[in-house]
């Protein structure tokens, strides 16, 4: 089977002409993923090619959690069709968010800010902290990842976040970040982080009015639960 190549299957049932005449939604995954890697190598069709990878990770599903250098060591993939996954994968994913884009939207509820980063977020494995700086308005003027890793006191550097703040000039901000397992309770570390940007903020004269913990299906507002006055 591995040594087929797909000028050797008949031109009907190759996955290009039964997507034609068939439609994407009825071509098995393997099919679908050959049409994106285009070529197999010299030992197997495309299709075989994307067969090998369903069975790398396992399951359909898992294909977003897959990342540039990992799909490199799956023999046949190479940088081009590592890229072509990895593009068609993220727009699967922005496809399925209800909101694209913060920039621009006037804030009016916490759960828009949620809904945006639960799809952009939802698979990642580490922290990720992004500040959404505002307008006097209450428009969003831009989301910026500032810090990646394990959130700690010593991490977050309120003059990184401070002089995009200063740059865009920003009326205020939302501090939004990440719990990997899924659970939203804040830690300590979290609530020293906020309470320390908060002061910061006042000093400024560009307040924090929330920090946003994202999980798996819900989320923890420090300014819902009274902890931002």
């Amino acid at each position: 089977m591995s040594s087929i190549k797909i000028k050797d299957i008949p031109k009907n049932e190759r996955p290009i002409e039964r997507l034609i005449l068939m439609g994407a939604e009825h071509l098995h995954s393997e099919e679908l993923l050959a049409i994106l890697l285009k070529t197999g190598t010299k030992n197997g069709s495309a299709k075989f090619l994307g067969s090998t990878l369903l069975k790398e990770v396992g399951d359909i599903s898992k294909l977003n959690e897959l990342n540039y250098e990992r799909l490199l060591k799956i023999k046949g993939i190479g940088p081009s069709k590592a890229a072509s996954l990895l593009a068609a994968i993220e727009l699967s994913k922005r496809m399925q968010m209800q909101i694209t884009t913060l920039q621009k939207q006037k804030l009016n509820n916490t759960s828009l800010v949620f809904e945006y980063y639960k799809a952009k977020l939802a698979d990642k494995h580490q922290e990720m902290f992004y500040a959404v700086y505002l307008d006097n308005k209450k428009r969003i003027i831009q989301d910026t990842l500032l810090f990646m890793g394990s959130l700690s006191y010593s991490m977050v550097h309120p003059r990184e976040i401070f002089r995009k703040a200063i740059l865009l000039e920003a009326s205020s901000i939302i501090c939004v970040h990440n719990h990997p397992s899924g659970f939203t309770d804040p830690s300590e570390a979290d609530k020293q982080i906020t309470e320390k940007l908060v002061m910061i903020g006042k000093l400024f004269g560009i307040y924090v009015i929330d920090h946003i913990i994202v999980g798996k299906y819900d989320y923890y507002s420090f300014y819902e639960n009274g902890y931002i006055q």
